[in-house]
């Protein structure tokens, strides 16, 4: 006989046997071994190959099982009895039940949160008809400081764009221009509002509810509303075509169309749209190549190249400015950008999207320490149930059945929280909201339903997998003796996964101790102005007026409680306007660095408190200071000039002499260097009124101003706001990962700690009679607490040692993102190790400090 005799494969005649009608098996699978050992003699491998192909040829109607009713009613028992046996496990084992309840329904409520508010973030602008051929024109500018990437473009860009490019499907300028007052009869609403060219309704494929596309934004004294705008307007949103809006109480628009609001996940939520040919007529003299205030946006052809559209964009600037310039145009994905919006010199490094990693991660590691609960308590406590399982094997019982049973119980345990996650989800989703700045709802789609339950079918699974091929593997005979023994490796991986726990739970709590360090730094640093008590509020209607404007600001001096008062061009919160056109002697000619123009009237820099280093700021008295200008400490650097005061520089053309130097301010976020910056006096104008406010008459004022404006601007909404809110709302983002890395912290140390006080509570009552004895020898409480204690200390200090250096990665990079930030000291990373020390020391302690407590003679007659 030859002992190398090949064999069929296993797998194929199983799945024979499965669904094959026993009455044909015998018959069917003897001449599929038949075939096969005729085949093997030539070639073995082919013969393998071979077989499952003969398997499948065997296949007939009349070959198939008949899988009954009462097969399936066996299944259905089966389930029925593992849930049984699973409830009355839970019953037996309350507390480990209940630990691993509170771990699960907590993780998975972090879980549902987070992946409510990352597919938020995920969909944003993602809903366009077009969205994978919808592209933003962005500008790389060289500057001093490196490459910096703009939104804006020169007004013609769009036009030139459509007819030069035959890539080009449809193109739109749009420019943003703040908000105005509408007016109805007597309703006066003020709306952010958009000026954009004629195809921006073919390009963005927003739905026009009435109105044609071609035709809405073709007239220059129409306008295009939203519904949401119509409602408010005329009380419906329907049949408001041809209606009059006036606009600003100065000029009336017909209503030419009614398009469909914006959803939540669009980051337009404009709701007035005005022809960009309006603009074009008001501000002809910069509907040029040299300035940029313009965002366009492109629909390209089916099948068009972005990346070769980009190399034919690279010069494209240049040849429309007789090639001197710093601007070189490209396109990137119009719905990426929400995500992916940070540039850093000249490149894409991120943006929001760093974000939405980083939490789904940290709900995916929350999740991970609940499971580890559920795995340590489960093997910690498997003694318990080891008779259990030596019976039931030695009944017959295979261990296949056994670990369906304890991967049964793991994965109900896993349901039974994820409905009290949704639960919690639910009740908890109006501050998620809040904290977010979302409107999100839980919405119970098939989508939603079917993520949700094999998200917790994969919980359980994860959970249980491990306890319950620990269980099932025990030996009958030695567990029924009482013979088992544990083994070191056993110990170490519950040790370790301990150890994981803790040491996600340090790096959290360093994360959050150092990103509330760096906002309370945020908040703190002087910004070089006082932005405290500054109210703004827009120059408009009548105020526009020079004379108006003079009398009004005069006015506001006199109201008790206001300290001074200005108007301005700059909201001093981030970059509103620049330019390239200044020139000094020994200026580099190819240098197209652009300063921060700053225009301000007459008392501005005295209102914000810009300290001055040399010179003087715009003083009536001095007459005519339109013809000055006044720098900043970086801008001077940048120019190399020594001396300034009094010399003289070119602005656009004109000769402008320095009568001022200021130190160094913060005009932008703190992610950004201080740039150079210049001060032009533009007499009584200005878009905004800024008036600083004596601390604690906020409201007095804000009353006294809103009457006073009212009676310069009836029919005008006074509607101010506060610079330093404006301030804050630069760092939205980085409050809100302090919000939520803050609760996420609490939630993984509330997790880590649960499981800690069940293991330390099983230690405990394992060492129950040993406690005993030692008591009766004359051991102290604090000794027996120390010596249950050490093993659990020992633990979270390799915790501490391996959560430091990750620690410190994350922290240092995300502290890259900002040009000023707080140095990451020791004790930041000493004391999460310490608070984590801290709080496992009182759970255990106290846990042992009880069973330590305890009348050593009950201990040994409990035992």
């Amino acid at each position: 006989m030859n002992s190398n005799k090949s064999t069929p494969p296993a797998w194929p005649l199983r799945f024979l046997r499965w669904f094959c009608r026993e009455d044909y098996i015998d018959e069917i699978e003897g001449d599929l071994i038949e075939l096969f050992e005729k085949r093997a003699e030539k070639s073995p491998k082919r013969a393998m190959r071979r077989f499952w192909w003969d398997l499948v040829k065997s296949f007939r109607w009349r070959n198939i099982r008949s899988f009954s009713k009462s097969q399936s009613s066996n299944y259905t028992a089966m389930l029925k009895h593992t849930i049984i046996l699973s409830f009355r496990s839970f019953r037996k084992y309350k507390t480990t039940f209940l630990i691993n309840l509170a771990g699960l329904t907590s993780g998975l409520t972090c879980v549902l949160l987070i992946y409510l508010w990352v597919n938020h973030e995920l969909s944003v602008d993602k809903f366009y008809k077009h969205a994978d051929r919808l592209y933003q024109v962005f500008e790389n500018r060289e500057q001093s400081y490196g490459i910096w990437t703009a939104e804006t473009n020169s007004g013609p860009m769009a036009a030139d764009m459509q007819a030069d490019f035959p890539e080009v499907e449809y193109v739109t300028g749009v420019a943003s221009r703040g908000k105005a007052t509408l007016t109805v009869g007597e309703k006066n609403i003020k709306s952010d509002y958009i000026y954009a060219g004629k195809d921006f309704f073919k390009v963005f494929s927003v739905t026009l509810l009435e109105g044609q596309a071609d035709h809405v934004l073709a007239d220059k004294s129409s306008m295009v509303i939203s519904a949401d705008m119509a409602e408010r307007l005329f009380g419906d949103a329907s049949n408001v075509v041809g209606k009059t809006i006036r606009f600003e109480h100065e000029q009336d628009f017909a209503v030419s169309g009614v398009f469909e609001t914006a959803p939540l996940t669009s980051s337009f939520q404009h709701h007035i749209i005005i022809s960009i040919d309006l603009i074009k007529d008001q501000y002809a003299r910069v509907w040029n190549y040299n300035n940029t205030f313009v965002k366009t946006y492109l629909l390209l052809k089916p099948g068009t190249d972005a990346d070769e559209l980009n190399k034919k964009l690279g010069g494209y600037i240049a040849s429309k400015v007789n090639g001197e310039t710093n601007r070189t145009a490209f396109v990137a994905l119009y719905p990426d950008y929400y995500l992916h919006g940070k540039y850093e010199n000249g490149q894409m490094v991120g943006g929001r999207i760093t974000y939405v990693k980083l939490f789904s991660i940290i709900s995916g590691f929350i999740l991970l320490i609940a499971c580890i609960n559920f795995t340590n308590l489960s093997t910690a406590r498997a003694s318990r149930r080891m008779k259990e399982v030596g019976i039931k094997k030695a009944m017959g019982s295979g261990r296949t059945a056994l670990i369906y049973q304890y991967l049964g119980e793991s994965i109900l345990v896993a349901i039974i929280s994820l409905m009290l996650a949704l639960l919690t989800a639910y009740l908890l989703l109006p501050q998620f909201n809040v904290v977010t700045g979302k409107q999100m709802v839980i919405d119970f789609d098939l989508k939603m339903v079917a993520g949700a339950l094999l998200i917790a079918v994969v919980t359980g699974f994860l959970a249980g997998s491990y306890p319950a091929f620990y269980l099932s593997g025990f030996n009958p005979s030695t567990v029924l003796k009482g013979q088992l023994h544990r083994s070191i490796g056993e110990l170490w991986a519950r040790r370790g996964l301990v150890i994981f726990q803790f040491a996600i739970t340090i790096v959290l709590i360093t994360s959050v101790l150092v990103v509330y360090k760096q906002m309370d730094m945020l908040q703190s640093k002087d910004l070089g102005y006082n932005k405290d008590q500054v109210l703004i509020f827009p120059r408009e209607g009548k105020l526009e007026s020079i004379s108006a404007t003079t009398t009004f600001l005069a006015e506001v001096k006199n109201i008790p409680g206001v300290i001074n008062g200005s108007s301005t061009d700059h909201d001093m919160t981030g970059h509103n306007s620049g330019t390239s056109g200044i020139y000094w002697e020994g200026k580099d000619p190819n240098d197209r660095s652009e300063f921060e123009n700053l225009p301000v009237n007459y008392d501005l820099m005295e209102t914000l408190g810009i300290e001055l280093r040399e010179g003087r700021t715009f003083d009536r008295s001095f007459g005519a200071d339109s013809s000055k200008i006044i720098f900043n400490e970086t801008a001077i650097r940048y120019m190399g000039l020594e001396n300034p005061l009094g010399k003289t520089i070119k602005l656009w053309g004109e000769d402008r002499q320095i009568i001022g130097v200021v130190k160094d301010f913060h005009f932008e976020s703190l992610h950004s260097e201080i740039k150079p910056v210049f001060f032009i006096l533009t007499g009584e104008d200005g878009e905004s009124f800024m008036v600083k406010i004596a601390a604690g008459r906020e409201k007095e004022v804000v009353g006294r101003l809103a009457e006073l404006h009212t009676s310069f601007n009836p029919g005008f909404p006074f509607e101010p706001r506060f610079l330093d809110q404006d301030y804050q709302g630069q760092y939205q983002a980085e409050k809100r990962v302090s919000t939520l890395s803050g609760y996420f912290a609490s939630l993984a140390i509330i997790i880590s700690c649960m499981g800690l006080f069940g293991l330390a509570a099983f230690a405990a009552e394992r060492r129950l009679k040993e406690i005993g004895i030692r008591r009766i020898l004359g051991s102290s409480i604090g000794q027996i607490v120390y010596m249950l204690s050490a093993s659990f200390s020992k633990m979270i200090l390799v915790a501490i040692v391996i959560a430091i250096p990750f620690s410190y990665y994350i922290a240092s990079s995300w502290l890259e993102g900002f040009a000023y930030r707080i140095d990451l000291e020791w004790w930041y990373f000493g004391v999460s190790g310490l608070l984590a020390l801290a709080i496992a020391w009182a759970i255990v302690g106290w846990q042992t400090f009880k069973v330590a407590s305890v009348n050593p003679t009950k201990c040994l007659r409990d035992e």
